[in-house]
């Protein structure tokens, strides 16, 4: 057997163990909180302990097919490469699945090669986690602000209250800022901002009654 076989296995033996290892123990850190220079403050918690509205929230802002799909949304990919290829601000077509494997597994950045990379964690944690466990990672890890990381941290560090007990409005204050949460005000947001946060809270009630039954079965 060559090495490049063994090493290949060895990766596949590693990565799923990882993925088995994390489906129920707690995420400990990233590498994006390794290395933040902020620091990073988190305080892991389970699901039942976060708000419905924040799930929702979530989902409303980055990924309302996140019940549908298995992994890859095909449709945002798409629109994602036309909006590339026709020049401005790149953008991405991750789904929830797409960037909890990022976070958990890998590194903040492009490239081909960690893509791919993505892609093959994402297909584990789909297989291995499921639905639920995944919604309870990224918002665990998912950075809500310089140098805070997961919903409740960010709901301490904001609203001075749980994250259970978030309301529709803050949820999706929190959620509007998950995609640029070094540059994007929770607290007082003005414009696109917090015109996206507004239409994530108008959508809350459409996701709690047609798009969040993968999480609260």
């Amino acid at each position: 057997m060559s090495v490049v076989i063994r090493l290949a296995l060895a990766f596949v033996a590693l990565s799923v163990a990882q993925v088995v290892i994390y489906k129920f123990v707690p995420v400990p850190f990233t590498y994006t909180m390794l290395f933040d220079s902020n620091g990073a403050t988190r305080e892991w918690v389970p699901i039942g302990k976060i708000s419905h509205a924040m799930v929702d929230a979530a989902i409303a802002g980055e990924d309302a097919k996140f019940c549908s799909h298995i992994g890859f949304d095909q449709d945002a990919i798409a629109t994602a490469w036309r909006r590339n290829q026709a020049g401005g601000r790149i953008r991405g077509g991750s789904t929830i699945s797409q960037q909890t494997a990022k976070n958990v597994f890998l590194w903040q950045g492009g490239g081909y090669a960690r893509k791919a990379l993505e892609a093959w964690y994402t297909v584990l944690i789909e297989a291995i986690w499921g639905k639920r466990r995944i919604m309870e990672v990224y918002l665990n890890v998912a950075e809500t602000g310089i140098g805070t990381y997961g919903v409740e941290s960010g709901a301490q560090r904001y609203f001075a209250k749980p994250a259970s007990e978030l309301s529709k409005v803050e949820a999706a204050r929190i959620a509007a800022a998950f995609p640029l949460p070094k540059v994007r005000a929770v607290i007082g947001a003005t414009g696109s901002v917090r015109r996206h946060g507004n239409i994530i809270a108008a959508r809350e009630n459409v996701v709690r009654r047609d798009y969040d039954g993968c999480v609260f079965e």
